[in-house]
């Protein structure tokens, strides 16, 4: 296990995302993973991808709400990837408010798609490190 922190966005609930009972609208929740899995790639250089015509896609999402959020809270929303065999990945993140209590789990599937074939490509680790993605700030594990 290591000891590395995941990479992290900062967000901070604005008022028009709430729902009718006042906390953070369900979907809102999966934006916030998506815009943590957006930075993450970015920050890891997974810009170099397109040059080999290759994209992350969404396959799946799956959430566990813990705790509502409210206007004004602001948390961090983690990302850390995980690879094994065959043509998915995986990335996992938690939104936590600031004084550390979990509002949400996001766990989701992904697939590195050909863009011009269309079809998910086997290896997408490989791929990542073939287009000098940095993997460890993908993935703790790396």
């Amino acid at each position: 296990m290591t000891d590395r922190e995941p990479f992290r966005t900062r967000i901070k609930v604005r008022h028009y995302e709430l729902d009718t009972l006042g906390h953070l609208n369900h979907a809102v929740y999966h934006s916030y993973g998506e815009v943590s899995r957006l930075e993450v790639f970015e920050a890891a250089g997974g810009n170099t991808l397109h040059e080999s015509r290759l994209a992350p896609v969404l396959l799946e999402s799956n959430i566990v709400y813990r705790r509502e959020l409210r206007a004004g809270d602001e948390v961090d929303v983690t990302c850390d990837a995980s690879f094994s065999e065959g043509k998915v990945f995986w990335m996992t993140s938690r939104i936590v408010k600031l004084d550390g209590t979990l509002s949400a789990e996001i766990k989701c599937t992904l697939g590195l798609m050909d863009l011009e074939k269309r079809k998910l490509v086997p290896d997408p680790r490989g791929h990542f490190e073939r287009a000098g993605v940095d993997l460890k700030v993908l993935s703790t594990s790396e």
